[in-house]
């Protein structure tokens, strides 16, 4: 079954963000644009590369109104370990959740249950909670901060421009299409 248009199912969790722990909830998502970001496991090889690329375009999330998630089956204890060890961990600056008992992994649908880790899960969620686009892939394949930009972006927009749709590779600026009749085996 497909989690598009759902609803982010109730949690409460603990994360660590700018030296402090913080208790984040489904409430705490509302409001705003999110990008929920799951990676298997702290100190590991992919993760940091992909945190840190999230670190280095931070500012270009908040400038759209949207908050980053990090989210593990580490604690938030373990979070702050590694955030206060490595260099490229220590630019973050969004919350690190801690999902110790899975819930969350188990919730989105990312868990792989045998090794109890989550797989890399990419989740847009708009301000009213409910989930506009996802992916999930191999742990070995790590994402681009950019691609998550433009696609926030698309989203952004046709949440914005009801009627309307963005094509491929559509950037800010680019034409949209309004779905019709007229254009039917035309594009």
């Amino acid at each position: 079954m497909s989690l598009i248009n759902t609803r982010v199912k109730p949690f409460k969790v603990t994360a660590y963000c700018n030296n402090a722990f913080v208790t984040i909830t489904e409430e705490s998502l509302k409001g705003k644009w999110s990008a929920i970001v799951f990676y298997p496991a702290d100190f590991t090889f992919v993760c940091p590369t992909e945190l840190g690329d999230l670190a280095d375009h931070y500012a270009e999330f908040q400038k759209l109104g949207v908050e980053i998630y990090g989210i593990s089956t580490d604690t938030h204890f373990t979070h702050k370990s590694w955030h206060d060890t490595s260099e490229t961990i220590s630019k973050v600056k969004y919350p690190l959740i801690g999902d110790p008992t899975a819930t969350l992994a188990r919730n989105f649908g990312v868990l792989i249950e045998e090794e109890g880790l989550a797989q890399r899960g990419t989740f847009v969620i708009n301000p009213e909670g409910q989930i506009k686009m996802y992916e999930i892939h191999d742990n070995g394949i790590g994402r681009d901060a950019r691609e998550l930009l433009r696609k926030i972006q698309a989203a952004q927009y046709v949440e914005s421009h009801p009627g309307e749709v963005c094509p491929a590779k559509w950037i800010p600026g680019n034409k949209t299409i309004k779905p019709s009749l007229d254009i039917i085996g035309k594009i």
